[in-house]
């Protein structure tokens, strides 16, 4: 009865051998997308929106459609450098590939020839797009030198925000020490509002930080 049981165990080691390893699949939370600003529009947003603007339906709630992030790098003309820095920077902020902008046609005064890069975009949709406007109200703006919050003048007539960044450094994801030019952005907050005023009271629900008007 020990030979068999010894060969038993023999034979299951032999297998266990040449049975292929499965690799441990370790899982970084790091890398995953917190959408806490999604949850919040769905569960306290949209409610909010209803009762405040008088929806009869959820379909008429206005929502956040992507955000577009525009670096304009025309001194990339007489250096190259600066292009390769500001696609660094925005797919470091953004966390996304970013676009090169090309011009159109060619200005003599500027020295500029059609074809030539002279910005680089990312558009964010869905997730990527609720974890960066997270980081822009609740990180970024904050850190804005003497902040007292964004102008309510910015909407564009059809329901789209556009606010315009100076340094690219207030994004903590930006090594200061190694910013080679400082390079500003403009931000573009795409909804599906009819009017400035529900494009306001969406983002505004987000809790995007409008100049408090004066008390007259």
């Amino acid at each position: 009865m020990a030979d068999k049981k010894q060969k038993k165990e023999i034979t299951q080691s032999k297998k266990d051998k040449q049975a292929p390893k499965t690799k441990e699949v370790f899982v970084d939370d790091k890398s995953k997308i917190v959408c806490r600003l999604n949850t919040v529009y769905k569960n306290e947003i949209v409610p909010a929106l209803m009762k405040k603007l008088n929806y009869k339906s959820i379909m008429q709630v206005p929502k956040l459609d992507k955000i577009v992030v525009n670096m304009g790098v025309g001194d990339s003309i007489q250096d190259p450098k600066i292009l390769e820095e500001a696609i660094k920077d925005l797919e470091t902020v953004t966390g996304q590939k970013c676009s090169i902008r090309k011009s159109k046609k060619a200005i003599s005064n500027f020295k500029l020839r059609e074809g030539m890069s002279i910005g680089v975009m990312v558009t964010l949709r869905k997730d990527k797009m609720y974890e960066f406007l997270d980081r822009l109200i609740n990180i970024a703006l904050p850190r804005v030198r003497d902040f007292k919050g964004v102008s309510d003048k910015s909407f564009d007539g059809r329901g789209n925000y556009t606010l315009g960044i100076k340094e690219q450094i207030v994004f903590p994801e930006i090594n200061v020490d190694k910013v080679v030019k400082v390079l500003g952005m403009d931000v573009t907050l795409v909804t599906t509002a009819n009017t400035d005023n529900e494009a306001f009271e969406l983002l505004n629900s987000f809790g995007f930080p409008f100049r408090k008007k004066d008390i007259q």
